[in-house]
């Protein structure tokens, strides 16, 4: 699979489990609605500035988007809106700045602990990393 850059590329993830106020004639009610959460991988944190994959800074396990999109509510799990996407997964066999590289399909935790998701959109296609 490609390797993860600050290039760009999308991370997507289903259901973002979130509370939504409902409004009814007794009152708000708070109502469980599942939601898709989007993550952008270009403005993770840290990444590694010393390697360039693609002309763009690798992404590594350690590196972390500071924002998820997708929910309006407060997520269920995590008790956040638009919380921070972080891998969980990656590349076992190539490390890059002391971690193991970041790549497509990898697994991610979403607004904060609240939805599970996956890179899904590329943000390059020359670095390959098979295992």
């Amino acid at each position: 699979m490609f390797a993860n850059t600050q290039m760009g590329g999308i991370s997507l993830g289903f259901p973002d489990v979130c509370i939504i106020m409902i409004p009814s004639p007794a009152g708000p009610i708070p109502t469980p609605l599942p939601f898709p959460n989007t993550a952008m991988d270009m403005v993770g944190i840290p990444a590694v500035y010393n390697v360039l994959f693609g002309g763009a800074p690798a992404e590594n396990l350690m590196t972390m988007s500071p924002m998820s999109t997708g929910d309006t509510g407060v997520g269920v799990a995590s008790g956040m809106c638009m919380g921070p996407k972080r891998p969980l997964l990656g590349s076992f066999k190539v490390l890059v700045g002391c971690m193991f590289a970041s790549r497509l399909t990898s697994i991610n935790m979403q607004n904060s602990t609240n939805c599970p998701g996956v890179s899904l959109v590329p943000s390059q296609f020359r670095v390959l990393l098979l295992t």
